[in-house]
C-alpha cells in the first residue's frame, strides 16, 4: 500500500466534501512474445534505399522525402503478418531467390508475424539510384514525373491516371479576388476552385489564404478566402459579385496500378503544396508503388483547362533487376557496431533495433544451386455462366532464364574452398545473434554433404544462440510457375514450427515433433545411424516417415549441456526481455523496502506461472526458482548510490527426448510393457 501522504497528493481537492481515492496502478509482469522471425534475402521488388526520416521533425514524412539529397537506408525491416501481405510488397515467386519460398513456408506452418529485409547491392556511388523505373503523367498544364517506389523491372509496367472531381462550394463573391465562405466552411488554403460566371465562362483559381473577417453589416464574423488572381468581368467588363453564379472545389483522384494485380487509389487529393492533403505528400506517406518527382513535389498540379480533363501516364521505363551484382557482403554492414543503438545499418544488421524479434533466417545467404526454370504462365479461365464467342488468347509472355541471375552468390558446398566460405558467412550470422544476445540464428546444413562432412561443419560452431537444421526440403507452391519441386532451406519451416508451438503451447514447449506442412519430401533420407550421430551433435533433423516430413529435435549448437536445448535458451531469453522491459517503471521510484518487496512479488508471480505451466523443474516452487531482494543484497550504501540488486535463480525444464520401453514375456505367454 503506498504511503497515505503520497496518495492524498494525487487528489485535486477543492470544495469541502468526500473524495474517492484514485486506484493504484496495476503492475504485472507478462511474458514477451518469442514467435517472431526475420527473413533476409533476395526479392524482385520491395522496400530498399528508403529515405531516412527524422521522427522528431514536425513534418517527418512529407513531400521532402523525395528530394534527391535525402539520406537513404539501403535496408529496412518490414513487418508482415501473412503471405499475401508479403506478396503485395515484395512480389511472388518470379525472382531467382528462395526468400518467397521461405516466408511462405513460415506462414504455412502457423507463423503469425515476420520481418522482411530485401537485400540489394551497395554500389557506393550514383549507381545506387539506378534500376528504378521512371514515367510521366501527361495531359496536364505541366507534365508530372514519377518514379517507381523501388528498383526492379516490375516498375516498367506502372500505369497512373489522375482525374479531377468538382464538388459544389457554398460561398459568394466579396470582390474579384476574394470570397465569403460559410462560417462552418472547412475550405483549406491551397485548394483549387473552379468559378462559373454568368456568361458561361469557367476560371481556375487557387486559394492563397483563408481568414476570419467581419464588418458593420455582418456583425457575426465570417471566413474569407483570397484568390490567386482576380476574376474578369462577364463579357470583358468590370467584375461584379453578382456575376459569379457557381463555385466548385476541385480535388484530385490518383489511381496507380503495377500491371500485376496490385493497385492503389488516393482520393480527395489537394493540388497545391499548401493543401493539407497535398498529392505529393500523400504519395510519400502512403504509396507503396510510386514516388513523386522532386521537380514538382513542392509546387502545384494544374489541370490542362477548366473542363478538367483526366491525365494518363506515358509508359514507364528504366527499371532493371540487378540481381547479378549481388555479393555476399551485401547481407551485412561492414560498419556494424553493436554499441551504436541509435545508428542505422544495412543487411541483416538492420534488424538490431527490433524489440520483438527472436528467430533469424537468411535463405539466400548463398545459392547452392539455381532454381528450376519456370513453366508456362498461368492461363486465366474464360468460362462463364453463358455461352459466348470463342476468344483467341494472345501468346503467353516468355519466361526469363534465371539460371545465372545470382551468380555472385553461387557457392557449391561440395567444393572445400566454397564450403569454407559458407561456414564463414554462417558464422557471421551466428555472431550477430550472439553479440546482440537477443536473437537466435537458424542455420541450414549445406546440402550435398556426407554425414562426416556434416559433423565437420557442425564442429565450426559453439553457440547457444544458433540452431542447425538438415536436410533441405522439397516443396511445390500452389501458384508457383515452376513445374519442378524446389528445395528450400529447412530453417524456414523450422521457424514456422517454432512460432506455432510458441503460440499454441507457450515458450516452455520444445519446438519439435511437428510435421512440416506443404513439404513433399526431404532432399535426402536420413538413416537411423546418421540421425543418431547428428542428434547427439546438436543438428536438428527432418525425417520423412509415414506421417510426412517430421522435425525430430530442437537443439542449439552449444557444446555446453546447460544450453543444448532450444527451449531453454528461448525461455531464458524471454525472462531477460521481460525483466528488462517490463520493470522500467521502477526507475526513479523511492528505493526502499516497499519497492524491493513489490519487485520481488512481481517476479515471484511470473516465475510461479511459468512453474505451473511446466517451464521450470522441481517438486516444489522452492526447488524450481528463488527470488532474493533483501537487506543483505541491498545495504544502505547501495541505496545511497541509487542501486538495487535482485538475485533470481531458475531451473529450466528440459523437454523429454527419450522414452525407454521394456517388453517382457512371462512363462504363460503373457506380454507386458513397462515404460
Amino acid at each position: 500500500m503506498p504511503a497515505l501522504d503520497a496518495v492524498l497528493d494525487r487528489i485535486a481537492r477543492g470544495a469541502p466534501g468526500v473524495y474517492t481515492l484514485p486506484p493504484d496502478p496495476v503492475r504485472r509482469l507478462t511474458g514477451e512474445r518469442m514467435d517472431v522471425c526475420a527473413f533476409v534475402g533476395v526479392a524482385p521488388r520491395g522496400p530498399c534505399r528508403v529515405p531516412k526520416v527524422d521522427e522528431t521533425a514536425q513534418h517527418a514524412a512529407d513531400w521532402t522525402m523525395c528530394l534527391p539529397g535525402r539520406a537513404r537506408l539501403r535496408s529496412v525491416a518490414v513487418p508482415v503478418e501473412r503471405f499475401d501481405e508479403y506478396r503485395a510488397l515484395f512480389g511472388g515467386f518470379e525472382g531467382p531467390g528462395l526468400l518467397p519460398y521461405a516466408v511462405a513456408s513460415f506462414f504455412e506452418q502457423g507463423g503469425a508475424r515476420a520481418y522482411i529485409v530485401r537485400v540489394v547491392h551497395e554500389y557506393g556511388d550514383a549507381r545506387n539510384n539506378k534500376g528504378v523505373a521512371h514515367g510521366e503523367l501527361a495531359g496536364l498544364a505541366v507534365p508530372l514525373a514519377f518514379a517507381a517506389r523501388n528498383e526492379g523491372r516490375w516498375g516498367n509496367a506502372l500505369v497512373l491516371a489522375l482525374t479531377f472531381l468538382a464538388a459544389p462550394l457554398q460561398a459568394v463573391a466579396l470582390t474579384a479576388a476574394s470570397l465569403r465562405l460559410a462560417r462552418d466552411s472547412a475550405l483549406p488554403e491551397g485548394a483549387l476552385l473552379r468559378l462559373h460566371l454568368v456568361d458561361g465562362t469557367r476560371h481556375l483559381r487557387w486559394v492563397t489564404g483563408v481568414a476570419t473577417a467581419g464588418d458593420m453589416q455582418q456583425p457575426q464574423r465570417y471566413r474569407a478566402a483570397t484568390l490567386s488572381a482576380a476574376l474578369p468581368g462577364a463579357g470583358g467588363g468590370v467584375f461584379k459579385p453578382e456575376q459569379l453564379v457557381r463555385i466548385e472545389e476541385v480535388a484530385g483522384e490518383l489511381a496507380v496500378s503495377d500491371g500485376a494485380g496490385r493497385s492503389e487509389c488516393f482520393t480527395a487529393l489537394g493540388l497545391s503544396v499548401a493543401h493539407p492533403r497535398w498529392l505529393a505528400s500523400v504519395l510519400c506517406q502512403q504509396s507503396t508503388l510510386v514516388w513523386p518527382d522532386a521537380a514538382w513535389a513542392g509546387g502545384r498540379v494544374m489541370p490542362l483547362n477548366p473542363a478538367l480533363p483526366s491525365a494518363a501516364s506515358r509508359p514507364f521505363d528504366g527499371g532493371a533487376d540487378r540481381w547479378a551484382d549481388l555479393v555476399h557482403a551485401d547481407f551485412f554492414d561492414a560498419g556494424w557496431d553493436p554499441a551504436a543503438d541509435d545508428a542505422d545499418f544495412a543487411g541483416l544488421h538492420a534488424l538490431h533495433r527490433i524489440p520483438d524479434l527472436t528467430q533469424l533466417c537468411v535463405p539466400d545467404l548463398y545459392q547452392p544451386r539455381a532454381l528450376p526454370p519456370a513453366g508456362k504462365v498461368f492461363q486465366p479461365s474464360l468460362a462463364g455462366p453463358a455461352f459466348g464467342d470463342c476468344v483467341v488468347l494472345p501468346p503467353a509472355p516468355a519466361q526469363d532464364d534465371l539460371t545465372d541471375a545470382l551468380a555472385g552468390l553461387a557457392l557449391d558446398p561440395k567444393r572445400p574452398d566454397h564450403l569454407a566460405r559458407i561456414v564463414a558467412l554462417q558464422q557471421q550470422v551466428a555472431g550477430f545473434a550472439a553479440t546482440t544476445a537477443e536473437r537466435i540464428a537458424l542455420l541450414d546444413v549445406p546440402p550435398g554433404l556426407t554425414p562426416q562432412q556434416i559433423l565437420a561443419w557442425r564442429s565450426q560452431f559453439d553457440t547457444g544462440y544458433a540452431a542447425a537444421y538438415h536436410p533441405w526440403l522439397a516443396v511445390a507452391g500452389d501458384d508457383d510457375g515452376r513445374d519442378a519441386l524446389v528445395l528450400i532451406p529447412p530453417s524456414a519451416p523450422a521457424a514456422g514450427i517454432i512460432a506455432a508451438r510458441e503460440l499454441q503451447l507457450g515458450v516452455q514447449a520444445g519446438p519439435a515433433n511437428s510435421v512440416a506442412r506443404d513439404a513433399v519430401k526431404t532432399a535426402v533420407r536420413v538413416d537411423p545411424q546418421t540421425h543418431a550421430a547428428l542428434h547427439q551433435s546438436g543438428v536438428n533433423v527432418f525425417l520423412h516417415d509415414s506421417t510426412g516430413v517430421l522435425l525430430s529435435a530442437a537443439r542449439t549448437l552449444s557444446r555446453d549441456a546447460d544450453w543444448r536445448q532450444l527451449s531453454v535458451r528461448r525461455l531464458m531469453l524471454m525472462l531477460r526481455r521481460t525483466l528488462a522491459r517490463r520493470m522500467q517503471w521502477a526507475v526513479f521510484e523511492p528505493n526502499g523496502p516497499a519497492l524491493r518487496r513489490e519487485l520481488a512479488q512481481l517476479v515471484t508471480a511470473l516465475l510461479r506461472r511459468l512453474y505451473r505451466a511446466g517451464a521450470l523443474r522441481g517438486a516444489s516452487e522452492a526447488q524450481a526458482f528463488f527470488v532474493r531482494c533483501d537487506d543483505v543484497l541491498n545495504p544502505p550504501w547501495r541505496g545511497d548510490v541509487g542501486e538495487l540488486v535482485m538475485q533470481i535463480g531458475v531451473a529450466p525444464a528440459e523437454p523429454l527426448e527419450f522414452i525407454v520401453l521394456r517388453l517382457t514375456r512371462d512363462g504363460d505367454g503373457t506380454l507386458s510393457l513397462e515404460e
